[in-house]
């Protein structure tokens, strides 16, 4: 992986990277740079084949990004998540641990997460004051 001084320009070399074409402010519609297609289209198998793996990191990020954007996209952007692991992996030689399903919900803050939903409710025109709940007994 000497060849790759970063991950990035592994994704960049395998075809993963978004475009990114601005002009005034305006973004542009425009799909991956162009880069090796066989390696690109070994990467999106895997990203599909990662993405309905169940209780996964990948799975959690395609499902997330797929609501938002379209599955082709999403699926993209998983390979470009595999292609920074396999660099990771492959120059540090560590082994891999899975960040799990729920790692998207266990990142956010609970505080800020609290205060955004009082604030939704408040909007709707309801008054909310907040107490914690007992801890659960053992």
């Amino acid at each position: 992986m000497s060849r790759f001084p970063s991950p990035g320009h592994l994704a960049k070399w395998a075809g993963v990277c978004p475009g990114n074409h601005e002009s005034a402010g305006k973004r542009q519609r425009v799909g991956v740079a162009p880069g090796n297609r066989w390696l690109r289209r070994a990467l999106v198998e895997a990203a599909r084949a990662a993405s309905r793996t169940k209780g996964s990191y990948f799975g959690a990020q395609y499902h997330q990004i797929a609501r938002r954007r379209g599955p082709n996209k999403a699926a993209v952007a998983v390979a470009h998540s595999l292609c920074d692991l396999v660099w990771h992996l492959l120059s540090t030689g560590e082994c891999y641990h899975d960040l799990g399903h729920d790692f998207f919900q266990r990142r956010r803050d609970p505080e800020r997460e609290s205060a955004r939903l009082v604030h939704q409710l408040e909007q709707l025109g309801y008054l909310v004051t907040l107490t914690a709940a007992p801890a659960p007994a053992a």
